[in-house]
C-alpha cells in the first residue's frame, strides 16, 4: 500500500485535478524517450552515407519490378530473374563507360602530343565566326594563333590548359564515382528484386502505420510507384529518345564532338531545359560549313527531334495516374533544382503524394463527408 510519502502531490486547476510528478517519475518518463531520440540520431547518423544510393536502389527496385514479374510469369525463377536484371543494366551501364574511357586513353595523349610538337595542326577558324556577338572576334584571333602556331599558343595559356587539363581530370574522376555509385545501385536493386515480395510487405507495413489503414497504404503506395515509373519512362525514356535522334542528325552532319553535344542533350533534357542549347550551334557551325542544302536539311531534323519531347511527354508522363502531368513536371523541375538528379523522382513523388492529399481533402470519401 503507497504511504504518504511516494503518493503524487495533485493540483487542483479550473474543478480538474492534476497529478504532479516528482523529479524521480519525471526522470522515469524522459530518459526512455532521450534514449529512444538518442538511438534514432545513431541510426540516421550511420545511414546519411548510404541515402543516396539506398533512394537510387529504391527507383530502380521500382522502376524494374514489372519486368521482374513478366520475367516470373514466364518461368524464370525469382532468383535468376534478378540475376538477369542486374547483369543487364550493370553491362549498359559499364561497357558503353569502357568503351569511351579506352578511346580517350588511347587517342588524347597522342593527340595533344601532335599539337604540342606541329606534328598536327588545328584547322583555321571559319571567317563566320567573326559573325558571333560579343566573344566572336576573340574567339576568332585565339583559333587563328592556335591554328599557325600551336606549340606557341600552348606556350603562352600553359595555365590556362593546365586549370582546364586539371578540370577535366576531376571531373573524368566524377564520372567514374558516379559510374561506380549507379552499378552498386544496379546490384542492390537486383538483390531486392529477389526479395521483392517480402520488401514490398515492409514497405506496406510502414506506410500503413504512417497512414492509419492498410488500404490507405496501398493506395499510397500504388500512387509513388506509378509516379517513379511515370517519371522514368516520361522523363528519362523521352530524353533518351530525344538525344538519340539528335545525336544521329549530329553523326550524319558530321558535327565534330558529335558523341559529347548527344550526352549533353540526353542531360539537358533530363533536366527539362530545351535542347536547342546543343542544336542551335550547331546549326550555325553547319551553315558556316556545309552546303545550304545539307544545312537546311539539318536544321528541320534538329527542330523535329528539338521538338519531339512535346509529342512523347503527353503520352508518358501522368498516363495511367491521378496526378496531371503539370504537377509531375513541376515536382520534377523542382527537384532537380533543389536535390539534382536524385531530385528527379523525389521533387515528383513528393509532390504526386501531396496533390493527392490536397484532392482527398477537398473531395473527401462519402463516408468521410457530414
Amino acid at each position: 500500500m503507497a504511504t504518504a510519502a511516494t503518493k503524487p502531490k495533485v493540483i487542483k486547476l479550473a474543478d480538474k485535478v492534476v497529478p504532479k510528478l516528482t523529479v524521480g517519475q519525471l526522470v522515469e518518463l524522459l530518459l526512455p524517450l532521450l534514449l529512444l531520440a538518442l538511438l534514432m540520431a545513431l541510426c540516421i547518423q550511420l545511414l546519411v552515407p548510404f541515402v543516396g544510393l539506398l533512394i537510387w536502389t529504391t527507383i530502380l527496385t521500382i522502376c524494374f519490378y514489372p519486368v521482374h514479374n513478366k520475367l516470373k510469369a514466364r518461368g524464370m525463377s525469382n532468383r535468376w530473374s534478378a540475376v538477369l536484371i542486374g547483369a543487364v543494366l550493370s553491362a549498359f551501364i559499364l561497357v558503353p563507360t569502357a568503351i569511351a574511357a579506352a578511346s580517350a586513353a588511347s587517342s588524347v595523349p597522342g593527340l595533344v602530343t601532335a599539337l604540342q610538337s606541329g606534328e598536327r595542326q588545328v584547322q583555321p577558324p571559319p571567317e563566320r565566326l567573326h559573325d558571333l556577338p560579343l566573344v566572336g572576334d576573340r574567339a576568332y584571333v585565339l583559333w587563328q594563333k592556335a591554328s599557325t602556331d600551336m606549340p606557341a599558343f600552348a606556350k603562352e595559356y600553359a595555365p590556362q590548359i593546365g586549370a582546364f587539363t586539371k578540370w577535366m581530370v576531376a571531373q573524368a574522376g566524377g564520372l567514374f564515382v558516379s559510374v561506380l555509385a549507379i552499378v552498386a545501385a544496379i546490384i542492390f536493386a537486383a538483390i531486392t528484386l529477389a526479395y521483392a515480395e517480402r520488401a514490398r510487405a515492409f514497405m506496406l507495413s510502414i506506410l500503413a502505420k504512417i497512414t492509419g489503414s492498410l488500404a490507405n497504404g496501398e493506395h499510397y503506395m500504388q500512387v509513388m510507384g506509378a509516379t517513379v515509373r511515370s517519371v522514368a519512362n516520361g522523363v528519362i525514356g523521352v530524353a533518351f529518345v530525344q538525344a538519340l535522334l539528335v545525336g544521329i542528325g549530329l553523326f550524319v552532319a558530321g558535327v565534330p564532338g558529335a558523341g559529347l553535344l548527344s550526352i549533353l542533350a540526353m542531360a539537358l533534357g533530363v533536366v527539362q531545359i530545351p535542347v536547342v542549347l546543343v542544336t542551335l550551334p550547331a546549326i550555325i557551325w553547319a551553315f558556316s560549313v556545309k552546303t545550304t542544302t545539307v544545312a537546311i536539311i539539318f536544321t528541320v531534323w534538329s527542330l523535329v527531334a528539338g521538338l519531339s519531347d512535346a509529342v512523347l511527354k503527353p503520352m508518358m508522363i501522368g498516363h495511367g495516374l491521378e496526378v496531371p502531368m503539370p504537377v509531375i513536371l513541376l515536382g520534377v523541375i523542382g527537384g532537380v533544382m533543389a536535390y539534382g538528379l536524385v531530385g528527379l523522382f523525389i521533387g515528383a513523388v513528393v509532390l504526386a503524394v501531396g496533390y493527392v492529399l490536397f484532392m482527398e481533402w477537398l473531395n473527401p470519401p462519402a463516408k468521410l463527408r457530414t
